[in-house]
C-alpha cells in the first residue's frame, strides 16, 4: 500500500503521453493574480492528459498564506466520457486515521482517554496474554507491535471476488491477536491498519456509541465536512463520485480495467473507510492545524515522531522534509482510488488531490501523482479557481 505518497516524491515528471484531452474545471472564477503561491501552470501540466493508463481522472486543490489553485481533469467514468466532477465523492482511504486519531486526542483533551494507558485497560481480553502493555499512544503512532489482520484473499482477484461480503472489524484484530506480537512495544515503528482498528473499538467502548457516530460529531461536523461521510457495509458511493477502475489480470493472461467503484469496506473501518471530497478535506486540515478540532496540548501528538529508528509517522499523520521544509502529510488507498493530504504546519502550504488511480494499492508511486506532488510544492503565479485551458 502507498503509505508515503508525498515522501516518494524525489523526480518529478511533467509531461505524460495523453490519452485524451483534459477536461478540466474549477468551481469558482477562473481569473489569475500574480501572487508567490501555487504553480498554476505546472499544476496544468500535472494533470493534463488524462484518462491515460495511470489514472482516469485527478481532483487537486493547493492553498495556503500565498493564494490558492484548484482544478480537475479526466472523466467520470470510461463508458460515457464525460467530464470528472471536481466536487466529486471518492473512497479516501488512510486519510482516515486523521478522523480517528484526531478523535482519541479529543478524548484524551476531556481526560476520557489516557495516552499512556494501555490499551489492556479500556479493552480488556482483547489481546491475550502473549501481549506486553501497550498504551494508546503506541497504538496512535505504529509502535505497538500489534501484527496484520486478516483479509478476504492474498490476492485482488480474491478479494474482488469477495468485495460484497462483510469482514467484521473485530474479526480482523483476533486474526491478528492469534498471531502474537511481532516486536516489543515502543521498540520499532510498522505502520498497520490495526492500530487503527482497535483505536475505532476503543472509541466505541469509552464513549458508547459507534465509532461513525462519534467521528462525526467531534470531527467532520466542526471541520464543516458536510460531504464526507463513513459507510459501513454500503459497497457504494452515495451522491455524485467518479468511477474507480483497478487494472486486473484475466484468466487468458490478459489485464483489462475492472469497474471497482461498488465495494464494501467494512473491514477497513477507523483505520480507511471514510468518504470525503477535496474540499472537505481541506477544511479538515486547516480547522485541524489551527487547534479548532484539538485542543493544541494534544495536537502535539500529531505532530511527535517517536523516538524509535527510522520512524516517520506521528498520530495520524507522517512527517516529510522537502526543499528545507517539513510537511505533515497522510496518503490513502483503495481499489479505484488513491488519496493525499498535506500541509506545513503553518498552513502556509496545504496539498489536496484524489486520483481514480489503476493501480492504487501498487508499492510504486502513481506518475500521475508525482506530476501533482512536484507541482504542487512549487511556487510561480497562482490563481484562485485557475481554470487550465
Amino acid at each position: 500500500m502507498r503509505t508515503s505518497v508525498l515522501a516518494a516524491c524525489v523526480a518529478v515528471a511533467l509531461t505524460a503521453g495523453p490519452l485524451a484531452a483534459p477536461a478540466l474545471a474549477a468551481p469558482s472564477s477562473a481569473s489569475a493574480r500574480a501572487t508567490a503561491g501555487p504553480d498554476a501552470e505546472a499544476l496544468c501540466a500535472a494533470i493534463a492528459g488524462l484518462p491515460d493508463e495511470d489514472a482516469t481522472a485527478a481532483l487537486v486543490r493547493v492553498g495556503g498564506t500565498d493564494g490558492s489553485w484548484h482544478g480537475s481533469s479526466g472523466v467520470r467514468d470510461l463508458v460515457s466520457g464525460r467530464a470528472a466532477d471536481p466536487d466529486a465523492r471518492f473512497r479516501a482511504g488512510s486519510t482516515t486515521k486523521v478522523v480517528t486519531a484526531a478523535v482519541v486526542l479529543h478524548l484524551a483533551a476531556e481526560r476520557r482517554v489516557d495516552l499512556n494507558r494501555p490499551v489492556q485497560h479500556y479493552l480488556p481480553g482483547l489481546l491475550s496474554n502473549r501481549f506486553e502493555p501497550i498504551t494508546v499512544r503506541q497504538l496512535l503512532n505504529h509502535t505497538s507491535g500489534i501484527q496484520y489482520g486478516d483479509a478476504l484473499g492474498d490476492t485482488l482477484e480474491e478479494v474482488y471476488e469477495h468485495r460484497f461480503d462483510t469482514l467484521p472489524p473485530r474479526q480482523v484484530v483476533a486474526s491478528a491477536v492469534a498471531k502474537g506480537p511481532e516486536f516489543r512495544p515502543g521498540k520499532r515503528q510498522h505502520y498497520l491498519n490495526i492500530n487503527y482498528t482497535v483505536l475505532g473499538m476503543l472509541i466505541e467502548k469509552v464513549t458508547g456509541h459507534s465509532y461513525a457516530t462519534e467521528a462525526t460529531r467531534r470531527v467532520l461536523h466542526p471541520a464543516g465536512m458536510w460531504d464526507t461521510y463513513f459507510p459501513g457495509t454500503d459497497p457504494r458511493i452515495l451522491g455524485p463520485h467518479n468511477r474507480g477502475y483497478q487494472r486486473m489480470k484475466q484468466p487468458d493472461g490478459t489485464t483489462r480495467l475492472v469497474d471497482v467503484t461498488e465495494w464494501n469496506q467494512a473491514d477497513r473501518w477507523a483505520a480507511g473507510d471514510m468518504i470525503s471530497t477535496t474540499a472537505d478535506l481541506e477544511r479538515l486540515i486547516n480547522t485541524l492545524f489551527r487547534g479548532r478540532i484539538v485542543p493544541q496540548p494534544q495536537l502535539r501528538e500529531m505532530f511527535t515522531v517517536p523516538r524509535v529508528k527510522d520512524a516517520t509517522m506521528s498520530a495520524g499523520l507522517q512527517r516529510f522534509a522537502y526543499e528545507g521544509k517539513v510537511y505533515w502529510i497522510k496518503s490513502g488507498a483503495r481499489y479505484g482510488y488513491s488519496t493525499a493530504i498535506g500541509a506545513t504546519r503553518d498552513l502556509d502550504r496545504t496539498v489536496v488531490y484524489s486520483l481514480n488511480d489503476t493501480n492504487a494499492k501498487d508499492q510504486a508511486m502513481n506518475p500521475v501523482a508525482e506530476r501533482i506532488v512536484g507541482a504542487a510544492l512549487k511556487q510561480g503565479v497562482s490563481g484562485r479557481g485557475h481554470l487550465c485551458n
